[in-house]
């Protein structure tokens, strides 16, 4: 025959005398704490925790304007690429920020991040003025690289992609490497105002030496070292005989002690027929 269990009336003693020594009220905050706690992961696992920390600054930037913290008066000076909404944007400053909560150094960190600013300084001067001042890198030249066009500053850092026609002016540099070097390059051509003007694209070949590449189609390929003998010598060239006008598709300035041009088609045509009523004008003879 089966015998019942003994009942052990330890256990609910031994909870009322948890019970009795936890601080009262507990059952509530603990209660709370696992909503919050669950409403926390809820958020963070749902990705919604930047919307949230959005929500949470807009309310203390609210309470922050009431009280009279609102951004009434600002200046933005040494923009000239960049509007002041471009700027101001890049910084994370908008309508709804207040003097008060807005950071400093993060809108500074944010303005320096940007390829465009070199600099940037950011004063609040309470209770409701906002100064920022920055330096800007400018725009120096068109540089394509794999198929890709993008704006470049002097020290090749890239600004942006290539999308406005307000840099259309820009000199166009090309090639793996092009966007470091070209600033030297650049220099020494313009030295030689003959030929700047009618150079569509200098190329960087190979990461050592540059082509030009002409408004006309002409390719002229510049030798490795002694860049500048090169060039005034083309100069002299083009100014004695009309080189860079003639029906030539290159020139190849690559070996020190000779200039080997390439003639159109139709040029070396007329110059192969030509040259056959010579010889049979000689076979007559």
């Amino acid at each position: 025959m089966s015998q019942l269990p003994l009942r052990d009336d330890s256990t609910p003693k031994l909870i009322l005398q948890i019970e009795r020594r936890l601080p009262r009220r507990f059952g509530i905050a603990a209660t709370v704490a696992l909503l919050i706690g669950t409403l926390g992961f809820g958020v963070i696992k749902g990705g919604h925790l930047a919307k949230v920390n959005e929500a949470l600054s807009d309310t203390r930037n609210a309470f922050a304007n009431a009280a009279g913290f609102r951004i009434t008066s600002l200046s933005i000076n040494g923009r000239k690429q960049l509007s002041q909404e471009e700027v101001l944007a890049i910084g994370g400053v908008n309508g709804r920020s207040s003097l008060l909560f807005l950071n400093a150094a993060d809108v500074r960190d944010k303005l320096k991040a940007s390829p465009w600013i070199a600099d940037a300084t950011v004063l609040k001067l309470y209770p409701g003025r906002l100064s920022i001042e920055i330096k800007e890198r400018k725009a120096f030249a068109l540089w394509q690289q794999g198929g890709r066009m993008s704006v470049i500053a002097e020290d090749g850092a890239v600004l942006e992609p290539f999308v406005a026609s307000r840099f259309t002016n820009l000199p166009l540099v090309v090639g793996k490497g092009a966007q470091t070097h070209a600033r030297d390059f650049l220099a020494l051509l313009a030295q030689y105002p003959q030929i700047k003007p009618d150079v569509k694209a200098v190329i960087y070949v190979g990461e050592r030496r540059w082509n030009l590449r002409m408004n006309s189609g002409l390719d002229i390929r510049l030798p490795e070292h002694g860049v500048a003998n090169a060039l005034t010598t083309l100069t002299k060239l083009d100014k004695e005989e009309k080189l860079l006008s003639r029906d030539i598709t290159a020139i190849d300035m690559r070996l020190p002690d000779r200039l080997t041009v390439r003639l159109s088609e139709e040029a070396g045509k007329a110059r192969d027929e030509l040259f056959k009523k010579s010889k049979r004008k000689g076979t007559d003879a």
